[in-house]
């Protein structure tokens, strides 16, 4: 077996802003929006909307109504940490920082080389 992982589903705090966000973001790291699906489970208080990708399926999903107000630190136990995803070359770091930008998105650091994370380590970090 390969440690591959299949997909990945987070809990976003409202999905009228996270859905036309991630609209725009998923299509820059090669998800096709086309297939995306979406689907409420009215007895579970469940409303998914998923993105494929031959490599990955990536989810937002709403909250639980009791849970709409709650926050969340990324060290507490049980979180999500952070999501990194892999680029081939700075150059696609580069142009996906524009993007990122033109599209709205908070980000944290412009690319340049992390020392902390390696001598290579190329990056640009956003919040969501």
């Amino acid at each position: 077996m390969n440690p591959v992982i299949d997909h990945i589903q987070i809990t976003v705090k409202d999905m009228g802003v996270a859905e036309p966000f991630y609209d725009k973001f998923l299509p820059l790291l090669g998800f096709d929006i086309k297939n995306k699906v979406s689907a409420v489970i009215e007895d579970h208080d469940f409303h998914v909307v998923e993105y494929t990708h031959p490599l990955l399926a990536f989810a937002i999903t709403s909250p639980r109504k009791s849970f709409k107000e709650d926050t969340i630190n990324r060290r507490k136990p049980g979180a999500l940490h952070h999501l990194a995803f892999k680029a081939e070359s700075r150059n696609e770091v580069d142009r996906l920082s524009i993007c990122l930008e033109e599209i709205g998105a908070k980000v944290l650091n412009k690319p340049k080389i992390f020392t902390e994370y390696g001598p290579n380590y190329y990056a640009i970090f956003l919040k969501i």
